[in-house]
């Protein structure tokens, strides 16, 4: 299946400021796939060493950091000479071994030739944890789980997709096509984005087995929680963990702690969301005072809501049966739009819109999401149904004069003076709204 960061990769492997990769992301979002492919692509010789399926792969690093010691001590294992022309070197699951990831630092600064990518499924973890990593020696880039428009491609629409990702004015879609897409949104909003279960349904479009393996990925979550912390903070991840989805079916979405373990504070648990977060599992999106420049400086990190990686396992975690993808509009509105807001994060966090703020008035008015791009700040309101009611958004045009006010919806797109309406399939394009409204 085509992923959008194999272009990135591409300019990685091209780049005269190249440095060794270090490839973050949730497991089973596809980084293994990914990078397999790539390497036999783009290369002529393809070496692969994953330090969880093969523990003892640990003693080639244990004696030297040494970068021509360690390919040498590699070469030996192989049976084979590695030389830096054409080869890609992939270190999988690095996390499980510290001395890997230390090394890095000396490939950089002693044997830059080398093509190395690094990826582990709690990398961001155990990057966390070493207070002496040298970021600077290093490249990151994230993988998240599979986009709507990479959905759309893997499904059979590539040029549907071209066509979403290359808009660059407001004008609405005949109606047949953004009727489509709206079909082919409720379906990804069952199944998601994570690349197995996509698979699966594509070979067998047996809905059943791709809940299955929905609920095998949300095992394979919990199994970390205890592999990978102390028991006491495990168990605490993993409370925190099943509260999120009813979390985000209250009225009101801003996480609340209490909601967790009753008469919980924030001390109990703030470990625990960093490491959810680290892991690549939740999407955090604080509260702002005033929508002012940077957004970063006006913010209440003690304020924000939680939304889950993939709105697929959202589903799978509130048990929500399969014949609501019939019903025109009900997958929208299910448990108060729970599902319409958690998929709007991950697409803009899967744009590159790396912190995720909303607003909230004193009384009962919330801008669910407000962004940065470019110079301008923009208010966002999501929509689960077909209301138009805009009174929060307006109560915020009101306060602070946006230049433009923005409600994503299952309407298409609708221009009106200073209000745009974007439907919910191209809710990425916000990423790039600066371009969207120059064009006006």
């Amino acid at each position: 299946m085509k992923r959008i960061l194999y272009k990135k990769l591409l300019l990685w492997k091209n780049s005269r400021n190249r440095k060794p990769l270090l490839l973050q992301g949730a497991r089973q979002v596809g980084k293994t796939y990914l990078v397999d492919e790539f390497g036999h692509n783009e290369y002529s010789n393809f070496i692969y060493l994953n330090f969880e399926q093969d523990p003892d792969l640990k003693t080639l690093f244990t004696s030297s950091l040494n970068p021509q010691n360690i390919i040498k001590n590699i070469s030996l294992y192989i049976g084979q000479k590695i030389t830096s022309d054409d080869t890609l070197i992939f270190f999988d699951e690095i996390q499980v071994v510290q001395d890997v990831l230390t090394s890095l630092k000396y490939f950089y600064e002693q044997a830059p030739d080398y093509h190395i990518i690094s990826a582990g499924s709690l990398l961001g973890v155990s990057v966390g944890k070493q207070s002496s990593f040298p970021v600077g020696k290093v490249n990151f880039m994230t993988m998240y789980p599979m986009n709507f428009t990479e959905y759309l491609t893997a499904f059979g629409e590539e040029l549907l997709a071209e066509k979403l990702m290359n808009t660059k004015t407001i004008e609405a879609l005949p109606e047949i096509l953004h009727e489509k897409l709206l079909n082919r949104l409720k379906m990804y909003l069952y199944l998601g984005g994570m690349p197995e279960v996509l698979q699966d349904y594509l070979d067998n479009e047996d809905i059943a087995s791709a809940r299955e393996i929905q609920i095998e990925i949300l095992e394979a979550f919990k199994r970390d929680f205890s592999k990978y912390t102390e028991k006491s903070q495990a168990i605490k991840t993993s409370e925190l963990w099943q509260s999120i989805p009813y979390q985000l079916a209250k009225e009101n979405k801003k996480f609340k702690y209490s909601d967790v373990r009753k008469k919980a504070r924030a001390t109990t648990f703030e470990q625990t969301i960093e490491w959810l977060k680290k892991a690549g599992l939740i999407h955090m999106v604080y509260q702002i005072n005033a929508p002012k420049l940077p957004l970063s400086g006006y913010a209440d990190y003690s304020k924000f809501k939680v939304y889950l990686l993939d709105t697929g396992l959202l589903g799978a975690m509130l048990n929500l049966s399969s014949d609501i993808i019939r019903k025109p509009t009900e997958l929208f509105s299910e448990y108060k739009g729970a599902f319409i807001e958690n998929f709007v994060a991950t697409e803009l966090v899967a744009s590159e819109i790396r912190d995720l703020f909303y607003w909230t008035s004193k009384s009962d008015a919330e801008v669910d999401f407000v962004l940065q791009s470019g110079n301008q700040i923009y208010p966002i309101e999501v929509k689960s149904g077909l209301s138009r009611n805009l009174k929060s958004i307006r109560s915020y045009a009101q306060k602070y004069k946006p230049k433009y006010i923005f409600r994503i919806s299952s309407r298409n797109f609708i221009q009106d003076n200073d209000f745009i309406n974007i439907p919910l399939y191209v809710a990425f394009l916000m990423a790039k709204a600066d371009r969207l409204t120059e064009n006006r």
